[in-house]
């Protein structure tokens, strides 16, 4: 059995995109890593077009394709080719990538269509990781606020009543006044 090429994980989920909320390939990278070219494979997609519903496939809309330009901060980059096309591209998610990989009919297809797998379940699992953190940072500053609140309370409530005690000592320190003689004639208290 022939092995499949090695591909880094890391460069297939450099490619995927975000678009409409949904984790894609767009339709250069996933021919470059098929080994075929985009042409090869936009005409399969549209000859099968059956096996490939709006949630597998779908056509960038002009500002989509504006604003991931814009991202990569050029239209002609080595990477991302776009310049030139008369039409926007085509994104594949994850299980539209698959479907590709099916029609192309190819074994280099189909190798390398279980790397693009695992780089979507990777991103998957390094997201969910991210949200379960972001999850727990936000618990423990929730907890750390409140603590910081009681300790306040705490600590103003201990001020006070240091406060009572140091005045409450300052009186028992204080020499006590000695009553005073009047000045002048007094005349005495009857009982």
């Amino acid at each position: 059995m022939r092995r499949a090429p090695a591909i880094p994980l890391e460069d297939i989920a450099d490619h995927i995109v975000i678009v409409r909320g949904q984790r894609v390939l767009l339709d250069s990278d996933l021919a470059r890593l098929y080994g075929v070219t985009s042409k090869r494979l936009n005409e399969q997609v549209k000859r099968n077009s059956l096996r490939f519903p709006a949630d597998f496939v779908f056509r960038l809309k002009d500002h989509e394709l504006t604003n991931l330009r814009s991202q990569f901060a050029t239209s002609s980059s080595s990477v991302r080719s776009w310049g030139g096309r008369r039409y926007a591209p085509y994104a594949f998610t994850e299980h539209g990538a698959l479907m590709a990989a099916n029609v192309l009919n190819s074994v280099r297809a189909i190798e390398v269509s279980v790397f693009v797998v695992r780089a979507f379940i990777q991103l998957r699992q390094t997201l969910a990781a991210h949200k379960d953190l972001a999850g727990q940072l936000q618990e423990l500053e929730r907890k750390t606020a409140a603590l910081a609140l009681k300790h306040n309370e705490f600590a103003a409530e201990t001020r006070s009543q240091f406060k009572d005690v140091i005045e409450a000592l300052r009186r028992l320190m204080s020499a006590p006044i000695p009553p005073r003689r009047p000045i002048g004639f007094v005349m005495p208290k009857q009982p």
